[in-house]
């Protein structure tokens, strides 16, 4: 298995991320998502914001920090039919709309921080930076038992910092439980 300096120390950063959260975990998920030809596998770890804003009828806004770490591979890299795998590690505020408990329906949005392993080249869409933006809209339910299971939207793009920026789309589901 070939590794370059870059994706040792993107995992290497990525371990030392995770492992200084530990402690104020409030949760973890698992995601699976496809788009463009490509396939992404994630995991994660979630803590909570413990703020609540807008509270109203027993809602609130509330939020959470995401960290994540992604698998993907590409179906059509270089637009020849190979593969492409490459590893994401990202952090990712998101907003909350949910009820006080915590449990029930939901619905979420947050706009996040990605670092590519590679340049991603599939199915005629080049990246021009490892670093990309990735922003999600998602609706769920939180279970009584903390399971909690939810369908997101997510795009990655560079937010134009350099170009080519075509970007690319997931859909998303996901599956998690609060500790």
């Amino acid at each position: 298995m070939k590794f370059s300096l870059k994706k040792s120390l993107l995992c290497g950063l990525a371990l030392v991320f995770t492992q200084s959260l530990a402690h104020a975990v409030d949760s973890a998920s698992l995601e699976f998502a496809t788009g463009n030809k490509t396939k992404m596998l994630r995991v994660g770890a979630q803590w909570n914001w413990d703020q609540q804003w807008y509270k109203s009828n027993g809602t609130h806004i509330g939020g959470y920090w995401d960290a994540t770490l992604a698998s993907w591979q590409g179906n059509n890299y270089q637009g020849i039919g190979a593969k492409q795998n490459i590893v994401d590690a990202g952090i990712t505020p998101v907003f909350r709309l949910q009820n006080d408990s915590k449990k029930g329906a939901y619905a979420e949005a947050g706009i996040g921080l990605h670092m590519l392993s590679d340049i991603y080249d599939n199915n005629g869409r080049k990246f021009s930076t490892n670093f990309q933006f990735g922003d999600h809209i998602g609706a769920g339910y939180v279970l009584s038992n903390g399971w909690d299971i939810a369908l997101k939207i997510q795009h990655y793009s560079n937010g134009g910092v350099k170009h080519p920026n075509p970007g690319v789309n997931y859909a998303v589901v996901k599956a998690g439980y609060a500790f």
